[in-house]
């Protein structure tokens, strides 16, 4: 099993390469799919159980559904684990408009 902290949508380098949200959320669950990649080796996105998304605006969120599912498919394909989206009033790092962690069984 392998847990995984909030990743927001930075590069490595940890800079935001777009204020955008779909962006972010394209880049955040990019880094879920290469920690769980390099957590354990072989590690892939259809081993991703659970995502736990903490978003600002779910506003934003509702009326980006079809470029968001386009994003998420870009990098999941057609996996869909379980998932949960909570709206709240901040996120830690600064200029972060969405937060996703997640929860991966990687068989061996």
């Amino acid at each position: 099993m392998v847990f995984l902290a909030g990743q927001v949508g930075w590069n490595a380098e940890h800079r935001f390469e777009s204020g955008d949200f779909v962006a972010q959320a394209r880049q955040a669950l990019a880094n879920i799919a290469t920690l769980v990649a390099e957590a354990e080796a072989g590690g892939r996105a259809e081993h991703i159980t659970r995502l736990t998304w903490f978003v600002l605006d779910k506003r934003e969120y509702l009326s980006r559904l079809r470029e968001l599912g386009e994003a998420y498919r870009g990098v999941m394909g057609k996996h869909f684990p379980a998932m949960t989206l909570v709206q709240v009033g901040a996120l830690v790092e600064e200029g972060a408009k969405v937060e996703i962690e997640g929860t991966a069984v990687v068989p061996k």
